[in-house]
Order: structure tokens, then C-alpha cells, then sequence
């Protein structure tokens, strides 16, 4: 599966990309087991996983990660961007696109979350019609391999608004 956003395109990993992947999400060397295996893991059609990449006239650079996973009986979605590109809306950009993937492939209720460190995660979700639910949990932290608080938040698909494409830009194949 493939997205085409304004300024990015979101497509599947590949299996040479592991390092890649590795070394963005991380910014230093070593990773936990559980954030390897993330990257090992293949997508599925009701839980696709995407590369955000942003295309260039050198080609497309490979920017961060986003994702659809089924945890504990819920849809959640998750979402990274490498540091040398946050703060300029491509989480938001990505975000949004795949909500409203997750809404075509009948997803209605997708919870998020971000570390409590996190802030701007937050700000994230709430740009995409994400609400905190005032719920907390643990999550294993993927650098420091070790169960981190996070903020738990929610969107409901069936709202209006929640996933539409602000300027009508985006295609999903």
C-alpha cells in the first residue's frame, strides 16, 4: 500500500532499510529487542506499516515511520519522525493520511498515545482530532529498553473531520 500526501510519500519498508530504520529511530547505535522485531515485522492489510519518506530531486529520503497495530483488542496508531525533521507538520501530514486509510479499511476507534516527555507527540494527535482520554500506561521506551509513562488518547472515525484531507491532496494506492 502506498500514500501520496502534499509533501510526502508513505510506502512499506524494505528489508535493506533495517539499519536505516535503526539508526533514525534511534539517533545513537543499539536498539531494543522489541524495537527490532518491529521493524522485522511484516505489515498486513487491516495494519499496514509505512516508510515516511520525502521526496527530492535526489530522490526520496526516509524520514520517519507510521503505523496501524491491533494491541490488546484495540487499533492504536503510531508514529516517529527522525529528529533532524520534526517540528515542520510531517507527522501531522502522515497522521492524518493514514486515519484516513484506517477509515476506509473499516477502522472506526483508534487509540494513540505519546511518553509523558513527549509533548509535541501530543500536539500531534491533537492536530489529527485526537482527544486525551486521561487514561496513562506504561510503554516500553525503544531506546532505553525499559517501560516509560504515556499519555493515552483516542479518535473516533465516525466523527466528522476527524481524517479529512485538509486541501484535498492526498491518494492512497
Amino acid at each position: 500500500m502506498f500514500i501520496r500526501t502534499e509533501r510526502l510519500f508513505l510506502r512499506p519498508g524494505w528489508p535493506e532499510e533495517r539499519a536505516e530504520l535503526a539508526g533514525l529511530i534511534l539517533g545513537v547505535q543499539g536498539l531494543s529487542d522489541e524495537a527490532r522485531t518491529r521493524i522485522d515485522t511484516a505489515s498486513s492489510a487491516m495494519y499496514p506499516q509505512f516508510c515516511i519518506t520525502l521526496p527530492g530531486e535526489q530522490g526520496a529520503q526516509l524520514i520517519g515511520g507510521v503505523e496501524l497495530i491491533s494491541a490488546a483488542g484495540a487499533t492504536t496508531l503510531e508514529f516517529w519522525i527522525a529528529a533532524a525533521f520534526r517540528n515542520q507538520g510531517f507527522a501531522t501530514e502522515a497522521v492524518r493520511a493514514v486515519l484516513g486509510l484506517a477509515q476506509t479499511l473499516g477502522h472506526r476507534d483508534i487509540a494513540g498515545w505519546h511518553f509523558v516527555e513527549d509533548a509535541a507527540s501530543g500536539r500531534v494527535l491533537g492536530k489529527a482530532g485526537f482527544g486525551a482520554n486521561g487514561q496513562t500506561r506504561h510503554c516500553l521506551h525503544p531506546v532505553r529498553d525499559r517501560s516509560e509513562p504515556a499519555l493515552i488518547y483516542a479518535v473516533s472515525l465516525d466523527e466528522p473531520g476527524n481524517c479529512d484531507d485538509p486541501d484535498g491532496l492526498m491518494r492512497a494506492a
